[in-house]
């Protein structure tokens, strides 16, 4: 039977694409690896930065919209994002390194039963560094050697997704009963799940808070995309999330990967995403990212596209 093999990617709205380009590539030291447009929108720009190729469970993409306002943070919303990083001494690098470049951040303290190190981006997005203190992450994921940030220290993937909603036992049994997630811990209004026993890169910690739904804006979290191996698990798990009372949109070829969207009980939008064909279906590994990539069928529309976009280095 198929199962979800961790996170894919995560999904987030910025107002400016030159701004958070420069802080994910030259503080962060991921690589950008696909320079593109919204598929539904091509006049914005959507930005995907990840380890060498941008495997599956590393990718953080933005969506410009510069008429964009401030996020109003509340409930019904994923909330922060959790990044790898190999080690604690890790931690200190990066706190160190957020202390000589001014970025927003916390004390290391314990987050999801961790070492870690909390900051926010230059448009209030929660990120959270996590102490994967050695422990197993997909073999596939590549250091770049290019970065910004010494290898030893690099953040090596997605770690604890934390979404907060009104219902928690909602998304809980959407999460175990749809797709085999495995509660680990249940905390104070909170639990902790994994799509993986004992894999961070596919964990969730869900949070119940009442009150008003968060109202988006920059810096906040669009959806999360869930791994499924294949098209062949792609279509088996459209259809369980409609047997499961879910509309979905269908699957979609967003040329990179094939996806399908859905909404649970609280209004989380998940995506469920497949491995492959991957970035490199257009694109050579030692020039990724450097052009303006587009599907094939906006081939044809590029001109138009690119006079619609403020260039980026």
């Amino acid at each position: 039977m198929p199962t979800i093999l961790g996170h894919h990617h995560i999904s987030m709205i910025s107002k400016n694409a030159k701004k958070n380009d420069a802080f994910y590539r030259e503080t962060l030291g991921l690589r950008r690896v696909k320079k593109s447009v919204n598929q539904d929108d091509p006049s914005m720009y959507h930005l995907f930065f990840g380890d060498l190729v941008g495997s599956p469970g590393t990718g953080l993409t933005f969506f410009e919209i510069p008429m964009v306002g401030r996020t109003h943070r509340g409930t019904n919303a994923i909330t922060q994002i959790g990044l790898l990083v190999p080690s604690v001494e890790s931690l200190n690098f990066w706190k160190t390194r957020f202390e000589e470049l001014n970025v927003k951040h916390d004390e290391i303290s314990r987050y999801a039963g961790r070492e870690a190190l909390a900051f926010e981006d230059p448009e209030g997005l929660r990120i959270i560094l996590l102490n994967n203190n050695g422990e197993e992450v997909p073999e596939f994921w590549a250091t770049w050697e290019q970065s910004a940030v010494p290898s030893e220290h690099q953040i090596l993937g997605m770690g604890t997704i934390e979404i907060t909603v009104k219902s928690a036992s909602k998304l809980e049994r959407a999460l175990t009963e749809l797709f085999g997630f495995i509660v680990k811990e249940h905390f104070e209004e909170q639990v902790l799940l994994q799509a993986i026993d004992g894999q961070a890169f596919g964990e969730i910690l869900v949070k119940e808070l009442d009150g008003p739904s968060e109202k988006p804006g920059r810096g906040s979290i669009h959806h999360l995309a869930l791994r499924a191996k294949d098209n062949e698990d792609l279509a088996y798990w459209n259809e369980q999330v409609k047997m499961r009372g879910f509309h979905t949109s269908g699957i979609v070829d967003r040329f990179y990967f094939k996806s399908l969207y859905f909404r649970e009980s609280n209004g989380i939008l998940f995506e469920i995403a497949t491995d492959d064909p991957g970035f490199t279906v257009d694109a050579d590994i030692k020039t990724l990212g450097e052009k303006l990539d587009l599907p094939p069928f906006l081939e044809d529309r590029r001109q138009e596209i690119e006079s619609n976009l403020e260039p980026l280095d």
